[in-house]
């Protein structure tokens, strides 16, 4: 048995391959986590940007102080299951007050990105499961769903 001391310093090729073979181990669990992750599909964008709309509306309803063409504007509640939400959505963007208004101005814009994307990008992909239209004026309110938004 040889004694510690006698033991052969590592070299620099001996640490040199040894950090490329970290480096390549690293590479190679990083392209693995790359491709098993799946790309966001139409229904979960479209189900964020409308929960992001929805926030960011009663977001601009509750900052202080209120604008008044704000509390004039429609209620917004947003369900991507009902046929209704399209129109719906048409009306919120063509309804002419605010225009000043900044934030109403980046909410108009999002919301025209998420009927952009239901009618052109994800129009084969969405399943409507109702057509009433009065559910998107006075939501039923669930104990389970605090992002419902009414005036």
């Amino acid at each position: 048995m040889k004694p510690i001391s006698s033991c052969v310093p590592l070299t620099f090729i001996d640490i040199f391959s040894t950090m490329k073979m970290l480096l390549s181990l690293v590479v190679l669990l990083s392209v693995f986590l790359l491709i098993s992750s799946a790309p966001p599909t139409c229904y979960s964008r479209i189900l964020s940007l409308s929960k992001e709309i929805m926030a960011s509306f009663k977001n601009l309803q509750n900052t202080e102080p209120v604008d008044p063409c704000v509390e004039m504007l429609p209620k917004l509640y947003l369900d991507i299951h009902n046929d209704c939400v399209l129109a719906k959505l048409r009306n919120f963007v063509a309804y002419p007050a605010c225009q000043r208004v900044p934030q109403v101005s980046a909410l108009k814009e999002k919301i025209r990105s998420l009927y952009t994307i239901m009618i052109s990008y994800c129009r084969r992909d969405l399943v409507f499961l109702t057509d009433d239209c009065d559910a998107l004026e006075s939501p039923i309110l669930s104990p389970t769903d605090p992002s419902v938004v009414q005036s």
